[in-house]
């Protein structure tokens, strides 16, 4: 039986893959008791902290809605309002909150680590590693689990034979520096459940190689198989899933942004507006192909109005499971005696 009480949740790839059948399973359970009224109260008068570093328009509403449902607390800490700015270490902040609640969610990612690959997760690491009680990442600039585990969840509802099918998560044009914690979970994941990944991104853009090399393994694992390639148009040839999504250069995330410049930065952007997914793009594709995206989605950079609010989008389908994968989440890292 599957035990992930007092768990941490830094990376969906730190949990066996049992481990993760049960979640969505679970989730999947879940997700109809809430339509039904009938979740009762698992987390009745616990606590979940949520200690923001960055800004969010899903990660909070989502996790506060979950607690909610499940008959607890969350609250929201914006970190510019404690005194981590003067100074206070992550280890005297673990410990006081384990005292106060029975889990910690940590998100802080790109501005607010000058977009230094790994910062984050070896913050949210510090946390964890002081703290008695679960800790989930709420997205640093590694990984981003809870959304891995939604974006499960949405595959295997839209597609149930998933096994075999084709998911291309492609680099997008966009003005904005975003890092790779998205991506690089999605990829893991996939990888990990039989589905063919591939990476499609223009010279300059490659992502973490241990991660590469992890999803490599991954696939080969599941039977499935795992490329790179800079040819987009290729690799939505036939595919049946897309995730268009914008990310900052290998170089830029290796340097920090004030090092390696945003200007400079978004330059190297300019040089592949023609990164779009399109609807000519889209018909590349699976006839039943769906479109995917973590959001915000940069409406005419990173796909067009058309593809977005297609048929074949299921941006909000994929957003409201956010909700229910982290019921799930939340249920088995914080309640004792959930069965």
């Amino acid at each position: 039986m599957v035990d992930l009480y007092g768990r941490d949740l830094i990376t969906s790839q730190e949990w066996s893959k049992e481990e993760i059948d049960a979640t969505i399973e679970l989730a999947k359970k879940l997700k109809k008791q809430y339509y039904e009224g009938t979740l009762g109260d698992p987390l009745k008068e616990q606590t979940f902290f949520m200690l923001f570093y960055n800004t969010s328009t899903r990660t909070r509403a989502s996790f506060e809605a979950a607690m909610t449902a499940l008959g607890g607390h969350a609250q929201f800490v914006d970190v510019s309002t404690t005194r981590v700015g003067e100074g206070e270490m992550p280890k005297d902040v673990a410990r006081m909150y384990e005292r106060y609640g029975h889990g910690l969610g940590i998100r802080i990612l790109e501005s607010a680590v000058g977009y230094v690959y790994g910062r984050g997760n070896e913050f949210i690491r510090k946390y964890a590693e002081n703290c008695d009680i679960p800790v989930i990442s709420l997205a640093d600039d590694k990984y981003h689990p809870c959304q891995g585990l939604a974006d499960l969840l949405t595959v295997q509802e839209k597609i149930p034979d998933y096994q075999g099918k084709k998911y291309v998560i492609s680099w997008a044009y966009s003005d904005k520096v975003r890092s790779w914690g998205s991506v690089q979970e999605e990829a893991m994941l996939m990888s990990r459940y039989g589905i063919d990944v591939t990476i499609a991104a223009p010279e300059g853009f490659e992502l973490d190689q241990e991660i590469m090399d992890t999803c490599r393994k991954n696939a080969k694992e599941s039977g499935a198989n795992f490329e790179t390639t800079n040819d987009l148009d290729g690799a939505l040839e036939d595919a049946h899933i897309v995730f268009s999504r914008s990310w900052a250069s290998h170089k830029c995330m290796m340097d920090g942004i004030k090092k390696f410049g945003k200007e400079r930065e978004q330059k190297l952007h300019e040089n592949h507006v023609d990164w779009k997914l399109t609807q000519e793009r889209l018909n590349l594709m699976d006839d039943d192909a769906i479109m995917m995206h973590v959001l915000p989605v940069f409406r005419g950079q990173e796909a067009s109005d058309e593809v977005v609010d297609g048929p074949h989008s299921v941006i909000y389908d994929q957003a409201e499971n956010r909700l229910h994968a982290q019921t799930a989440i939340l249920t088995q890292t914080m309640s004792k005696n959930y069965k």
